[in-house]
């Protein structure tokens, strides 16, 4: 093999072993930052458990909302059609956050609790993400079927 063709294979093998590193490690980038939506029920079935940081979205359960009187600390319940979760969150919440709104918390679970670092409310109530309307709606459907299989003890 000539000089010239070795040099130009090292320098070719050099850039596509340089592109690939560089492809890998910004593919893990964008995994670490990635942020996923789970309903309470998901939540507390389980599939959550896999993440360090994930969103929770739900409607806010009417007159669960509490105020500390000394900080800006609240803490309220984020429901679904088959769970409930408690939210802690200190800060400025959004002006149109109160009761049976839609919300979405970022942030991450400490215990049977989800700690807030942000929260986001719809300002309309019957407005929802798609993502997080076909979360509801699938957990609404496990729900029914598991009370169908409750009334029925036949197999």
């Amino acid at each position: 093999m000539n000089p010239t063709r070795k040099r130009r294979l090292i320098i070719v093998t050099s850039v596509v072993v340089a592109a690939a590193i560089a492809i890998g490690l910004t593919v893990f980038a964008l995994q670490q930052n990635m942020n996923y939506l789970f309903t309470p029920s998901q939540v507390q079935g389980g599939q959550a458990t896999q993440y360090k940081t994930f969103r929770l979205g739900g409607m806010v359960k009417a007159g669960s909302i509490q105020r500390a009187s000394d900080s800006l600390k609240v803490s309220f319940i984020v429901v679904d059609a088959a769970g409930a979760m408690p939210v802690e969150y200190t800060g400025i919440l959004p002006d149109l956050f109160r009761d049976n709104q839609s919300v979405i918390a970022s942030g991450r679970m400490d215990g049977a609790r989800f700690i807030a670092t942000e929260v986001l409310a719809k300002h309309d109530e019957t407005y929802m993400p798609k993502e997080l309307k076909d979360a509801m709606a699938k957990a609404h459907e496990n729900r029914k079927i598991d009370e169908a299989a409750a009334k029925d003890p036949s197999p």
